[in-house]
């Protein structure tokens, strides 16, 4: 009975991880979006009619009214019309798709990441439009005991495929594909840290086999390391952290996150001479910061990966005791990243393919 158990529960998690369940948006007015869109719709076996293509700005940020009339009233008409509301459980954007959208009144004010947006866009259809400023708890959060399904969590779970270039996204792509549950876990704290982000590494290291962990608790940051599967720290806000790349060799399926307020700022391709500065160094930001880039990690060799438009404050980073031990269990990349996200219509982006899966270990 306990056997049969385990396997209902493991069948429950896998529910709805199918491509009919996706829609993927693309942007008609981005050469790399249609590109993306065609590859990954090709190996994901997405159907024709779960492409929604747009017709929006392809800047990486949008006002507000932009992102209502060009990006959430398409989809949410394709959705209305289709009677779909229910049966998608992924939205897919892709290089091209607007990021960020805009604050007025000073940049948090009404700011936020397109795909966090996109997460409320069920219940924004089923009852009323949520309100903003934002910041909305995320009703899919912590709970790692059951299956994401509609109508029990009135959400969307975003993910974007983005990157440098198309190559960039192609191997996360390809990657996926190839996921298998192996590899190492490395977790770096920030030395001596006594705020909540030290003890959320802690515990995601006593939350994973001990066998597949590498923990550091010292002020060196680790670098070189060899088949990583998932990475967790404090990246550029560590002050030890001097090097925008870490060597690391990176596993197909491998995903990582950082408590960085700005590496999601941009996914255009700094120049090969930038490195990581100081916030007293204004000459040396790119795209308005010294800080660490999540396209760095997916261009390196990660399948998945988190980050933040604007600054997110730390209580409302992904959660790395939920993420790895989530992933590492059989959850899919979207789920186990939104299981440790507390808040929508907020800051956060999740790269990858949600499909993506390590299997049960």
């Amino acid at each position: 009975m306990f056997r049969l158990a385990l396997w209902l529960g493991s069948v429950a998690f896998l529910f709805g991880q199918a491509p009919d369940n996706v829609l993927l948006v693309v942007n008609q007015a981005s050469p790399v979006s249609l590109q993306i869109g065609d590859y990954y719709a090709s190996k994901r076996h997405i159907p024709p009619t779960n492409v929604c293509r747009l017709n929006a700005k392809a800047d990486e940020e949008i006002s507000r009214d932009d992102f209502d009339k060009q990006i959430a009233a398409p989809i949410a008409a394709i959705l209305r019309s289709r009677h779909w509301e229910d049966k998608i459980l992924y939205i897919v954007t892709t290089s091209g798709v607007p990021l960020r959208i805009r604050g007025s009144g000073g940049p948090l004010a009404e700011a936020a990441s397109v795909d966090s947006e996109l997460t409320l866009l069920y219940s924004d259809i089923r009852s009323k439009p949520h309100g903003i400023p934002a910041g909305i708890p995320n009703p899919f959060f912590g709970k790692t005991s059951q299956a994401f399904r509609h109508p029990d969590f009135p959400i969307y779970l975003v993910t974007r495929l983005t990157g440098y270039d198309f190559a960039d996204v192609k191997g996360i792509i390809d990657r996926a594909l190839e996921a298998r549950n192996r590899g190492k876990f490395v977790i770096d704290l920030k030395g001596s840290d006594k705020t909540p982000g030290n003890t959320w590494l802690r515990e995601a290291a006593r939350a994973l086999p001990q066998d597949r962990v590498v923990l550091d608790e010292s002020a060196r940051v680790l670098s070189g390391e060899q088949d990583v599967i998932g990475y967790v720290s404090w990246g550029s806000n560590d002050p030890d952290r001097k090097q925008r790349h870490l060597g690391f060799k990176w596993l197909p399926g491998a995903i990582m996150t950082e408590y960085v307020s700005t590496n999601a700022r941009t996914f255009t391709r700094p120049p090969e001479t930038w490195n990581l500065g100081s916030w007293d160094h204004p000459s040396g930001f790119f795209f308005a910061s010294p800080q660490t880039l999540t396209a760095d990690y997916i261009h390196d060799g990660a399948t998945g990966a988190s980050g933040h438009v604007y600054e997110p404050f730390l209580a409302y980073c992904p959660r790395p005791n939920i993420l790895l031990p989530a992933y590492y269990q059989g959850r899919n990349l979207a789920e186990s990243y939104y299981l440790s996200i507390p808040a929508l219509s907020w800051m956060n982006i999740v790269v990858g393919d949600p499909l993506c899966s390590l299997g049960k270990p």
